[in-house]
């Protein structure tokens, strides 16, 4: 049976997984001596592995249509990879705000742009203002993390730092991207997810010998490595392999804005961060900007000619 409102459950399916990558750092912030490389090489890269085995069945079946469009799947899979990398050294060279900035924000741009040069998808008007108000949310709320100013890194490599969370930006449209076009061209959702985290997975868990010490040292360190691979990272990207069959990706990418939110809530809950009125607005206007995109625009003007 077809369900009819299938682009809000794509919709939830991402609510969902941003509210499971929003734990990440919570989690991470009990590791003890462990670089934060390699909690995201490792996370991905196994995470790619349980995807790839869930998968498995589908993916022999969508074998012949990944083999057509393989430059298509190697640039996701090579997208997948550099992520994490470019995002968490961005955050150690520039700091933890700009880096979020940059990288968080700067994605949904980039997946409309691709959308817009490649497919000569239209721009919608309600894709303009959620992205507008998100961003400006998500600047608030970093700069509120901070106690009222954006705190820049010690680093003198800070502007490479930039660079980096401008490249994490951009692999993260990619490989949003991508996925979305795998789909579109026939590719099950779960084979075109799990076919992309394969290949990175290939290339990030071989970086942890390099990366990856006191990984596992303790059951501390152990028990956050395999939560961060199997919850956020593994069950996040099975919900946001469902939600890019059902939506456009600059739509997906763009609703991701909720993860630095959910990110903050959980430092607060949990390990006790505070954070000031700038971080609360921010807070509510990334809901906004959600908002935007879950309300349907009849309904709207439903309720404004009832009152009429």
């Amino acid at each position: 049976m077809q369900i009819k409102d299938e682009p809000t459950l794509g919709v939830m399916a991402v609510v969902a997984a941003s509210f499971l990558w929003g734990t990440t750092g919570t989690a991470a912030s009990f590791t003890l001596d462990v670089s934060p490389l390699a909690t995201g090489a490792f996370a991905m890269g196994v995470a790619g592995i349980l995807l790839v085995l869930r998968s498995f069945r589908t993916l022999r079946e969508d074998l012949p249509r990944l083999r057509d469009n393989l430059p298509l799947l190697c640039v996701g899979g090579l997208s997948v990879a550099a992520y994490p990398l470019a995002f968490y050294s961005s955050m150690r060279l520039s700091g933890v705000a700009i880096g979020t900035v940059i990288s968080i924000a700067s994605a949904p741009l980039f997946t409309v742009l691709l959308e817009k040069i490649i497919n000569r998808k239209p721009i919608a008007s309600k894709w303009v203002w959620s992205f507008c108000i998100g961003s400006l949310g998500v600047i608030l709320l970093s700069v509120g993390k901070q106690s009222g100013s954006i705190q820049y890194s010690d680093s003198p490599y800070q502007l490479y730092g930039i660079l980096l969370g401008i490249l994490a930006a951009l692999s993260y449209a990619v490989y949003s991207w991508s996925a979305r076009e795998l789909i579109v061209k026939g590719v099950g959702s779960s084979s075109a997810v799990s076919a992309q985290f394969g290949i990175a997975a290939f290339i990030l868990l071989p970086s942890l010998y390099l990366t990856g010490e006191n990984l596992f040292a303790g059951v501390q360190n152990t028990v956050v490595a395999i939560y961060m691979a199997t919850v956020p990272m593994f069950l996040g990207y099975l919900a946001f392999g469902y939600a890019l069959k059902k939506i456009e990706a600059s739509m997906v990418t763009l609703i991701t804005l909720l993860e630095p939110a959910v990110a903050v809530v959980f430092a607060v809950l949990i390990v006790g961060e505070r954070f000031n009125l700038l971080a609360l607005i921010g807070i509510l206007l990334i809901s906004v900007a959600l908002l935007i995109q879950i309300i349907k625009p009849n309904l709207v003007f439903g309720v404004l000619n009832s009152r009429g």
